[in-house]
């Protein structure tokens, strides 16, 4: 575990000892917080597992959402929790889950449980992952590096290698790497995992089929009550990144596509990784000229009466998988403690 995550998990050691997550939703005029999940799996992370923090067990997705509603918490669509903010005077906190990309997890594991809990969700998704043809590079990153002792790769025009004998290897090569192909415009990322995929044969459609659902199964979800449906642009692009233009087609046909395949077209949206290297005042504003009603990033946060002037970049709290404590649920439901935690991050 990185020294960043061990100081958050000291962090919320000493915010739950305090019971401070008790008293600020008592006190703070947060009203709710939006969720980020991404996979629901079983089986523990395997020893380099860079994306774990990506994925919670199915036990902890349950426990969450009982102790939730143990702590007087509604759950609620995303449509309800802005209607809730729009009330004068604040009613019950409520909570939203939310699901980004469309894994296959999401209907074998976590489906079942958020309708034993009745749980109102939202799954953003992206149509190039449905269709197949995305490209989920960072975990093909962990993939290719879990099972080769050694990368070699062109980059800037030089040929690196990148030593994966270790696990302690491994963790420094992806994270090089991940950061390498963070930086480059999207066309470099992906001819740079185009290359490594095919030198050491990853079959990167067939990668992208084994993780995400097909338009039939996304069905189940389009046919489920409990269930809103919102874009994720195309191709799962960082927008910041595109030109402007480029980004709104990503960001337009996202939604198009699927409005085209299930007759309703999405109201909501969610900005591929979300953070401020990802999306910021420019995709916000090519948001809001796209008759939506939210849309949602990764900055984290809790949900104010405010935010109704921004709904188009709308704050959420990230289940982590390194933090599965059931102690936690206490901190993460206290979306004030991480507008504040936010505030010093920005600092």
């Amino acid at each position: 575990m990185s020294l960043k995550y061990k100081a958050i998990r000291a962090a919320f050691e000493v915010l739950w000892a305090a019971r401070a997550p008790a008293l600020m939703r008592r006190l703070s005029s947060c009203r709710g917080v939006i969720f980020t999940l991404h996979r629901v799996l079983p089986d523990e992370p395997r020893a380099f597992s860079p994306n774990g923090i990506l994925q919670i067990r199915p036990d902890f997705l349950d426990y969450v959402l009982e102790r939730l509603r143990a702590l007087d918490i509604d759950l609620v669509s995303l449509d309800e929790a802005m209607d809730r903010l729009k009330a004068e005077k604040p009613g019950r906190k409520f909570a939203v889950i939310t699901f980004d990309d469309g894994y296959r997890d999401n209907l074998v594991h976590a489906l079942p449980i958020l309708r034993k809990h009745a749980c109102p969700f939202t799954l953003y998704v992206p149509t190039a992952f449905i269709d197949g043809t995305g490209e989920l590079w960072w975990q093909a990153l962990e993939d290719l590096l879990a099972v080769h002792e050694r990368l070699t790769v062109t980059l800037d025009g030089a040929e690196q290698t990148f030593e994966a004998r270790t696990t302690e290897e491994k963790q420094a090569s992806f994270a090089e790497l991940y950061w390498y192909m963070r930086r480059a415009p999207e066309a470099d990322r992906i001819a740079l995992l185009t290359s490594m995929c095919e030198f050491y044969g990853l079959d990167l459609s067939a990668h992208c089929r084994s993780l995400i659902m097909d338009w039939n199964e996304l069905r189940q979800f389009s046919s489920e009550p409990l269930c809103t449906i919102g874009a994720h642009t195309v191709n799962h692009y960082e927008l910041a990144k595109l030109a402007p233009e480029d980004a709104r087609i990503e960001m337009v046909h996202g939604i198009d596509v699927i409005g085209a395949q299930f007759g309703k077209r999405p109201r909501h949206l969610s900005y591929p990784l979300g953070g401020p290297l990802s999306a910021d005042d420019r995709e916000f504003r090519i948001a809001g000229e796209l008759d939506l009603d939210t849309a949602v990033t990764t900055r984290p946060g809790g949900l104010y009466r405010h935010h109704l002037e921004t709904p188009m970049q709308l704050p959420r709290v990230s289940l982590n998988g390194l933090f599965q404590n059931r102690r936690y649920v206490d901190v993460f439901s206290s979306g004030a403690i991480f507008t504040m935690l936010g505030r010093v991050g920005a600092g």
